[in-house]
């Protein structure tokens, strides 16, 4: 069953050739703001991991890694999910600096995103990027700060393309309300997690959501994070509204990374343990790699946002059912 959505009277905002011109002009446009606004270096990223090194991002932790054998390495290489771990190994090999940070192009295979619809696709491309910072800036305040100057960066970009291309009328609030998921579900108990997140930023536009990973009072979790890159007392998700799907659109995924004494207290809490003893793990808990903030922009979903389509395959190619597939065609919207 496909889970594709058409917005009533929708039609595609550009000519498809004009589409991928306003594609490109988003990527590098906006990759040359994010490096201004965060002091950031672009680095060149891996595609596979050595499975055996802990370096893959287990997401929720139910995600299964493409794999496969590599003979001539004596290896089991696997296709990222994300680069949250090996950017901060790349920051200390690299010899990167407190304030200073690097950002590069991820792509990424997660063969179990469910349900495919409008916005979720396996192919996933975002700006990874990582900065280390100094112990005290592991507050609040920082993070606030930088999200910020990210949202500066996107607005930015949006008004570059709008001028670039007139026909198209996406408006960003470059004010950002910040909430935490446990206020989040004080003012609305008895909605899903989903449900709060539209319900918030139809009315304030643009939203940092704080605090994602812990238990909240009610028991259960706003949403899943892996116990060992975001401090989920100082990470978030940086929401904005998008007009053309009428909810809540997520795209960011960031925050002030684990230090030793978090990830023992967030490994024992996810029932975790095992990992103390991947490569990246023990060298994270015995102080080995720099204190960092980072995090995961999606190419494709800005793209989306901005130029004003609704579908997440008329910006990217990947594949679909093809239910997808044909109430796409019937709607006149091309799938690439």
């Amino acid at each position: 069953m496909s889970h594709v959505m058409i917005p009533e009277g929708y039609q595609p905002p550009l000519p498809i050739y004009e589409l991928q011109r306003a594609i490109e002009f988003i990527k590098s446009s906006f990759q040359v703001t994010l490096r201004n606004a965060l002091n950031l270096k672009r680095v060149s990223a891996p595609l596979l991991v050595d499975g055996s090194s802990g370096l893959n991002d287990n997401l929720n932790g139910v995600e299964r890694p493409v794999d496969f054998d590599v003979p001539a390495a004596h290896a089991r290489g696997e296709i990222v999910q994300s680069l949250a771990k090996w950017k901060r190994v790349a920051l200390k090999r690299y010899n990167f600096f407190p304030g200073n940070g690097l950002y590069t192009d991820m792509n990424a295979i997660r063969r179990d995103e469910n349900p495919l619809d409008n916005i979720h696709s396996v192919y996933v491309d975002q700006w990874d990027w990582e900065k280390i910072i100094c112990p005290e800036d592991r507050t609040m305040d920082y993070l606030k700060q930088t999200v910020q100057r990210i949202v500066n960066a996107i607005c930015d970009t949006n008004d570059s393309l709008r001028w670039e291309f007139p026909q198209l009328h996406t408006v960003i609030r470059r004010e950002v309300t910040f909430i935490t998921t446990q206020e989040l579900e004080d003012l609305y108990p008895d909605l899903t997690p989903s449900e709060r997140e539209n319900a918030f930023v139809r009315e304030h536009k643009t939203v940092f959501l704080m605090q994602i990973g812990g238990l909240l009072r009610s028991g259960i979790k706003h949403d899943g994070r892996a116990p060992d890159y975001d401090d989920w007392s100082l990470n978030g998700d940086i929401l904005l509204w998008n007009d053309v799907l009428g909810r809540s659109f997520e795209v960011s995924s960031m925050g002030i990374r684990v230090d030793p004494e978090t990830l023992d207290r967030q490994l024992h809490i996810a029932g975790c343990d095992a990992r103390r003893e991947l490569p990246f793990h023990k060298a994270l808990l015995a102080g080995e790699l720099p204190q960092t903030i980072g995090g995961g922009i999606g190419q494709s979903r800005l793209c989306m946002l901005m130029i004003g389509t609704c579908h997440i395959g008329e910006v990217q190619a990947g594949i679909w059912d093809e239910e997808t597939m044909r109430i796409c065609e019937q709607a006149g919207i091309t799938l690439l």
